[in-house]
């Protein structure tokens, strides 16, 4: 019985290994046919009549035509003349993407009698696109400490030409700072890195602005450009760095999404913000952002997307970790994605027989290919029939097929024959494709669910709402239907509990809920363990430990160090002059506690005579004061955290006195001539003045000692000249001058334009008595 089982199985399961049972029927070279893309419909490629060694109208007599999967809209065979034309335009980007060569299989068969050659339409590539950069600018942040020979990656261009016409280099515009490297990686992409030549000084060039150009390696060779914008930063003098350059990983194509790829790390020496560690992709394409996504805390690489090998095989990734300061440092992420066998075996039909004329012998019933878009034993197939049919498959070459009728039928004996072709690839685990066929592998409990993160760290507010959620980590299990996750729980405590909720595609994910209010200062961190159940019989179940961080909220005000800053300021200090330094100060931590200055509800006037540094909190003159125009200022200084939260103190600023005017003198009346005999006569009347205050205001008035005239003085500073001399005999001419000196500092005298007409006034120049304080004179001459 076993012998007869082996020997029927050996008679109906025909083996890809067996493929010289269809020998004869094929063409032992692969004709290849040539053209470059772009090139215009209708141009000849070749004969293949004279190719194959066929006769004028053999073709057509036999019954010839092209089978193929994709090829057979852009060929155009004339069978009576044996020309293969082209049929269309070609886009070898379109086709083949960046597979170099654009191969494109086809076959050429012929029915009378059955005969099929193989043959390949080879698209070469010409050079129709520029390289292009996913960015008009790149921004650099590079501090100015930053030693010579120091490199920092760009991006690279993109190009859809393969081959020579692809990406070759970098050159970048001409400076003194900066020269370009070009480098290769190994697997053909090329990518530049600039190289600093000289130092940088950011007080002498705080930017760059540079031209970076990449270029094809075409004939002409074809460019892009993008600017590469360069901030010179003060020193933050350790950059972050990573564990690793280069990290290669191997991923599954089947890997749910939301899996962890691999974990990058980088370490900063510095303290503080400029140690705080933040990771981000840097220039990712858009196919790595819908594919991954990084944690940019943990950094934790986890699937976006599913793979699929058989689509993109490679991702190149590169991750940037920068700190507070603005450094950065850069890795790359090779992902190599391995093959599964997720892609059944596929028949394609290429003729179909039916009906079939009774007792005839050997009837080709059907031509067909079969294919698996897997790669190694994943590919591989073996294809069969059912037992006890008078039917066999006999295999050609590039897994094609003819069904066969083994024996002549007799339709009185049977009229229709049920025929389940069965293709298996041998693939772990094998995938089975069939007409009229499926089969079901029933699962078992075997496996517990197991989460991708086995510590998640969650940062809650102490202010957050009670009732509100947060998304936790799923566990996976390769188990399905009943016997995956089904549940989740938590372990006892005050504050959370845990909700499992369940995902249109049946996945079941769980969430924390806020029960009882947190207290950071009670109680700063939450430990608790997670666990996820199958719903097998019995359960199996895995744990991670979830661990909550409360994280303080903004409940503290910024207070100043005094109420109100009473400063007094000469009327004569410089524009920028340091009034004061306000100062406050805020409990909180984190950005909650940095802390702005700004003037509170200023008047226009103070907004054009003070401002304030809003990180120092140094209030400076914006212009001059003028004692004589305002005595004071009061205006209120604004202190806010990062939260919006404020506090207030009060400016009082008064303004000193500087004795920066001099004397004025108003001439009210005037005799000119003087009648002679006449006793006291009034001969002017003045007033005099000083705009400053104090002492600076005081004035001293007088006349030379050898005059015959007196100066009597009235209310408010208010004058009179009398002429006492008596003497009216004679004609006399008197020079007399007016000495005025304020009561401190020094200055110019001012005259001020007297009410009474053509006076000649002139100043004499002497001073009739010495005193160190400011003092000028008037002078009028009579006659």
């Amino acid at each position: 019985m076993e012998a007869r089982v082996v020997h029927a199985l050996q008679n109906r399961q025909v083996l890809l290994l067996c493929v010289f049972l269809g020998v004869s029927w094929a063409g032992a070279e692969t004709l290849r046919y040539f053209v470059a893309e772009e090139t215009e419909r209708g141009t000849f490629l070749a004969n293949l009549a004279i190719d194959l060694g066929l006769g004028t109208g053999e073709l057509s007599a036999r019954g010839c035509r092209i089978v193929s999967d994709k090829t057979t809209g852009f060929l155009l065979l004339n069978p009576l003349t044996g020309d293969l034309l082209l049929n269309e335009k070609l886009d070898r980007e379109e086709l083949c993407g960046p597979t170099e060569p654009c191969v494109l299989p086809f076959q050429l068969l012929l029915e009378k009698p059955f005969q099929i050659f193989h043959a390949e339409l080879w698209v070469r590539d010409i050079n129709d696109h520029s390289p292009v950069f996913l960015d008009r600018e790149i921004t650099l942040n590079i501090l100015e400490s930053t030693t010579p020979g120091a490199t920092f990656l760009l991006e690279s261009a993109q190009d859809s030409d393969v081959g020579i016409n692809n990406l070759r280099n970098y050159t970048v515009s001409s400076n003194v700072y900066f020269h370009i490297n070009v480098h290769d990686n190994g697997e053909g992409n090329v990518y530049s890195e600039l190289v600093l030549d000289k130092v940088l000084d950011r007080e002498e060039v705080p930017e760059l602005r540079l031209t970076l150009t990449a270029l094809d390696g075409g004939s002409p060779p074809r460019s892009g450009t993008t600017v590469i914008h360069i901030l010179v930063l003060d020193i933050n003098d350790n950059v972050p760095e990573f564990v690793e350059s280069l990290y290669k990983v191997q991923v599954p194509e089947n890997s749910p999404v939301g899996s962890l790829v691999v974990t990058v790390s980088a370490r900063d020496l510095d303290t503080g913000s400029n140690g705080e560690i933040v990771y981000a992709f840097f220039y990712a394409t858009e196919r790595i952002l819908k594919t991954f996504r990084i944690n940019s805390t943990s950094g934790n690489l986890h699937l976006k997307a599913e793979l699929n090998y058989e689509a993109i095989q490679t991702y190149t990734l590169t991750i940037q970790a920068k700190d507070g300061g603005g450094l950065s440092g850069k890795c790359t992420v090779v992902v190599h994605v391995t093959d599964i066998n997720d892609n059944p075996p596929e028949l394609l039909m290429s003729s179909l027989t039916s009906p079939i004329a009774e007792n005839s012998p050997e009837t080709v019933v059907a031509v067909f290919r079969i294919r698996d878009r897997d790669s190694g034993n994943n590919a591989k197939m073996v294809c069969s029939i059912q037992d006890h049919l008078p039917f066999v498959l006999k295999p050609s070459v590039e897994n094609f097929y003819t069904l066969v009728t083994e024996t002549p039928l007799d339709r009185e004996s049977q009229a229709e024959y049920n025929i389940t072709i069965t293709v298996t690839d041998l693939g772990t685990p094998r995938l089975i494709t069939g007409l009229n066929l499926s089969k079901v592998v029933e699962d078992i409990n075997d496996h517990s669910p197991v989460f991708t993160e086995r510590e998640m760290i969650l940062k809650i507010p102490e202010n957050s709402p009670l009732g509100i959620t947060f998304p936790l980590s799923n566990a996976l299990d390769l188990d399905v239907g009943s016997n995956s996750v089904q549940n989740y729980k938590i372990s006892p405590n005050s504050h959370f509990e845990v909700l499992t909720r369940k995902l249109s595609d049946g996945r079941m994910y769980p969430e924390l809920v806020l029960k009882e209010e947190l207290d950071r200062e009670e109680e700063p961190e939450i430990l608790l363990t997670l666990t996820a159940l199958d719903g097998g019989s019995p359960h199996r179940y895995g744990t991670a430990q979830v661990r909550v961080e409360v994280v303080d909220s903004n409940d503290n005000a910024p207070e100043f160090g005094q109420p109100i800053y009473k400063v007094h300021i000469p009327e004569n200090s410089p524009v920028g002059s340091l009034v004061v330094t306000v100062s406050a100060s805020d409990l909180d931590s984190g950005v909650y506690g940095i802390i702005s200055y700004t003037l509170f509800q200023p008047s226009e006037d103070i907004s054009k005579t003070l401002e304030v540094n809003p990180v120092t909190g140094e209030i400076r003159l914006k212009k001059q004061v003028d004692f004589e125009t305002v005595v004071s200022y009061e205006v209120d200084i604004k202190a806010t955290d990062g939260g919006g939260l404020s506090g207030k103190c009060t400016l009082l600023l008064q303004v000193v006195d500087v004795n920066d005017n001099p004397p004025e003198v108003t001439l009210s009346a005037l005799t000119s001539p003087i009648p002679e005999n006449s006793p006291e006569i009034v001969v002017a009347v003045f007033s005099v003045s000083d705009p400053d205050s104090g002492d600076n205001g005081k004035t001293i008035t007088s006349i030379q000692d050898d005059l015959p005239f007196l100066l009597k003085p009235s209310v408010k500073n208010f004058y009179t000249l009398v002429d006492v001399s008596g003497d009216g005999t004679l004609s006399h001419s008197y020079q007399y001058e007016v000495c005025l000196r304020g009561g401190s500092g020094t200055g110019e005298f001012k005259f001020v334009k007297p009410i009474i007409p053509n006076i000649q006034a002139q100043s004499s120049g002497r001073n009739s008595e010495e005193n160190p304080t400011f003092r000028n004179s008037f002078g009028f001459n009579f006659q």
